[in-house]
């Protein structure tokens, strides 16, 4: 009973009071069920059984002379003894859940503020008159208080919403948000912040890190590569955003649509990293096309060697694609994060054919469409990866209920293929967890939560490595083809060869007794068994210990430094609430989704759940929009964007409920048409800037050449702006004055001169600035020398 002295003298810390008490031969049970929500303490029995107690209820004795260990309430007169049948005690703690940011609210009513992994956000009250809302970060790269891409700032009817995406881990970070009136000017006074957030950095372990760079449009510190482009889609606009993509013609060729641009990197001309940035739920009706007609949006590469780096990400805990998969072919550095997929085609994500360094992490994976098959009622699959692909990580998943998990492999790939799945949520899901053929595959620290026909299976001569993973009443935890389990008599997963399996360190929970829910170890039959039950992490398994079908041995690939990449496993007892906590699996506030298993039926049930399907069938987003782009201080876009951290703008008059009212239309950066709706004469300072691609004042529009904005950014009075307007020989503003004004133009630091020509008259700077008078009436503005705008302000004639 050493082990129990040594972990006694942990309750104190975990609020358990030790005290001494007469063992009792009283045999109730007040154990409680398992909860990710409370401190526990967790008794395994010698019998497989496992016991939790909410450590805040109890009282514990320990009696090291007889073995015999006793718990009781802290209030009420009862007590639980095991005598000499306790073999370990384990202490978890509750789920993480976050840190909130510290709010000052001296205008809008910021209610909820966090910072997640890379991430931070905020919500909000509507303010009454107000049209739109300018959000400003500080922290980390930002130096000062620096527009966010316009397209982030969304409405949601009762409340608004920010995400700010792509930012390094670290502490410090701020918000600033402030309402927007419908002639584009920021409402006095409504400004609120939010400081301290703090933002965590993801987990890059994983065989799709050992390349030469991060997979995607992401370097390893969470920001965007240095010549990344980001892509807003919405439902409105994922027919129609464009993008120039180098498709191997003398000239970028525009690609219109979602499917048309992702499709353009396929020749593999294209280098700069794409980042799509899904918003709101993208349906099979919203899309422009789709290439592969058994998944959905295809990602298809030149060849395995050419990097893509293309990710896909949803914005904020609501992202979804409805209706279709995705199909991952030849595609190199390839990442999807951060969103759900419901109603899929055939499966959720299927890497098929000669893929390389793709990461698939903090998805949210539901039932797909039913098939034909008796095995497809969940639909055929959720996520699979074969045919040659390698370096592949599935990490942070959050599987509800999947009939088939994961197929890894098939019987044609040459092999060896390194695959990792990690921090996976397999809620209660069946089986394939994953199933692996030829592969060589690491299984760590993956929460298996009421699996109920069996959790890895390894066949036709593959490796796989299973460690500290945490499989609580999991039916069949690991098997090999034909033998151990499966070659007893509850029937065969597989008639293949075998697959050799090592096993280290994992915890079985709640198996209730029963001998299915434990593996055969080397150690309980040397010829017929589940895994190879290693001492230590690093032991190497003999070649002496073989598959009893095909002869397979194990690959030791896991004690190889040459090939394994750097990770630190968490113990297995303290994977339920890493994984399913704040910073665990699927997406941010675990989605807008919410779904909670019944254990005591769901467990054992390998059945479509009416309930489940009949929800996932009816959901229908809450998103009302993106805010229009009709303000002084970066301003907000109806759906996609180009360029990087801006985008194209549809729709540049201000919105009410969604709802355009007046205003010019701008496509690819470019506007054309008249401002619509009257113009008034400024009474207080207007800011123009260029952040969204296009100017943000209603007042002020642009034509010329599309993509004349560059990414540089500009200080103002302590606001930083992320684009500048080059001004080329076609380029124009058109400046529509209601009244006299003063206009001061700042120019970016990309500038030659600091020159500009008004209505064909050169004028010249010294300095970054340059003022002047505008009278009433349209004003030109075009090119005197190299130079590039980051920013207007126009003040009233008092001024």
């Amino acid at each position: 009973m050493k082990t129990l002295i040594i972990q006694s003298l942990f309750l104190s810390s975990l609020g358990i009071t030790a005290s001494v008490m007469p063992a009792s031969a009283q045999t109730d049970n007040h154990a409680v069920a398992q909860s990710t929500a409370q401190n526990q303490m967790r008794v395994a029995l010698g019998n497989g059984e496992i016991k939790y107690y909410n450590t805040n209820e109890i009282k514990v004795d320990i009696d090291k002379a007889s073995g015999t260990v006793s718990v009781s309430g802290t209030s009420g007169d009862w007590q639980d003894v095991y005598s000499r049948s306790v073999k370990k005690i384990d202490f978890v703690r509750a789920s993480t859940t976050g840190n909130d940011g510290e709010i000052t609210n001296s205008g809008v009513e910021i209610t909820e503020a966090r910072g997640w992994l890379e991430t931070v956000y905020a919500k909000w009250q509507p303010v009454k008159g107000a049209v739109s809302y300018n959000v400003y970060i500080k922290g980390g790269d930002y130096a000062s208080y620096t527009a966010v891409d316009h397209q982030l700032v969304r409405n949601y009817g009762t409340y608004a919403r920010v995400d700010v995406p792509g930012l390094k881990a670290g502490s410090g970070y701020s918000l600033k948000v402030a309402a927007v009136d419908k002639d584009g000017n920021e409402i006095k006074g409504s400004e609120s912040t939010v400081e301290k957030l703090t933002v965590e950095a993801l987990d890059r372990s994983g065989f799709a890190m050992t390349g030469s760079e991060a997979p995607g449009a992401y370097s390893s510190d969470g920001t965007l590569k240095k010549t990344a482009r980001v892509l807003y889609v919405t439902a409105k606009t994922a027919k129609t955003v464009t993008m120039d993509v180098n498709t191997g013609k003398k000239a970028d060729e525009t690609l219109t649509g979602l499917q048309a641009i992702i499709n353009g990197y396929q020749k593999g001309k294209e280098t700069r990293p794409l980042c799509v940035r899904i918003i709101g739920c993208l349906t099979e009706s919203d899309m422009d096309k789709l290439l592969s007609g058994s998944e959905g949006l295809q990602v298809k590469g030149k060849n395995q060697s050419t990097p893509m780096n293309i990710t896909i990400e949803g914005v904020g805990d609501d992202a979804t694609i409805w209706g279709f998969g995705l199909l991952l072919r030849n595609a190199n550095s390839i990442e999807l994060r951060n969103f759900a997929i419901m109603n899929c085609m055939d499966d959720c994500v299927s890497l098929d054919t000669d893929n390389k360094y793709c990461w698939v992490h903090h998805l949210d994976l539901f039932y797909g469409q039913t098939g034909g098959d008796s095995d497809q009622a969940k639909g055929d699959g959720t996520l699979d990866v074969k045919g040659d692909s390698q370096y592949i990580t599935f990490s942070y998943n959050h599987l509800f209920d999947s009939g088939k998990s994961s197929l890894c492999g098939m019987k044609s790939e040459s092999g060896p293929n390194y695959i990792d799945y990690h921090h996976n949520w397999f809620d209660h899901s069946d089986s394939r967890h994953p199933r692996v053929r030829t592969m060589t595959v690491h299984v760590w620290n993956n929460y298996y939560d009421g699996v109920a026909k069996y959790g890895v299976g390894a066949t036709t001569g593959s490796s796989v490595f299973v460690e500290n993973n945490y499989f609580r009443h999991t039916h069949n935890p690991m098997l090999s083809s034909l033998q151990g389990r499966d070659a007893m008599g509850e029937g065969t997963f597989s008639g293949e060869n075998g697959g050799m399996i090592k096993s280290f360190g994992n915890v079985y929970a709640e198996t209730g007794g029963s001998e299915y829910f434990l593996p055969i170890t080397h150690k309980d039959n040397a010829t017929s068994f589940d895994c190879y039950e290693a001492a230590t992490r690093d032991e190497q398994v003999p070649s002496s210990y073989k598959t009893l079908k095909g002869g397979t041995t194990y690959n030791n690939f896991d004690t190889d430094k040459s090939l394994m990449y750097d990770y630190t496993p968490a113990a297995a007892a303290d994977v339920p609430e890493i994984v399913t906590g704040y910073y665990g699996a699927g997406r941010l506030n675990k989605g807008d989704f919410k779904w909670t298993f019944s254990n005591t039926t769901e467990d054992t049930n390998y059945s479509v759940i009416t309930e489940l399907k009949k929800a996932l069938t009816s959901y229908k987003t809450t998103l009302v929009g993106v805010f229009e782009s009709n303000t002084t201080g970066g301003g907000t876009t109806e759906g996609g964007g180009t360029t990087e951290g801006g985008g194209t703008t549809e729709g540049g008059g201000t919105t009410e409920g969604g709802t355009t009212e007046g205003g010019g239309t701008t496509e690819g950066g470019e506007t054309g048409g008249e401002t619509g709706g009257e113009t008034k004469p400024v009474e207080e300072t207007v800011l123009c800037d260029f952040n969204s691609g296009a100017p943000s004042a209603s007042f002020v529009t642009s034509t010329g050449e599309k993509n004349n904005y560059r990414k540089e950014k500009t200080t103002v009075n302590g606001t930083t702006y992320t684009k500048s307007l080059k001004m080329e020989s076609g380029t124009e503003l058109t400046i529509e004055a209601a009244g006299k004004m003063q206009m001061t133009i700042y120019f970016g630091p990309s500038s030659k001169k600091y020159s500009i020509k008004l209505d064909g008259e050169k004028l010249t700077s010294d300095t970054a600035e340059l003022t002047t008078t505008l009278e009433a009436g349209t004003h030109k503005l075009t090119k005197a020398d190299q130079s590039a705008i980051a920013l207007i302000k126009f003040e009233p004639e008092s001024k």
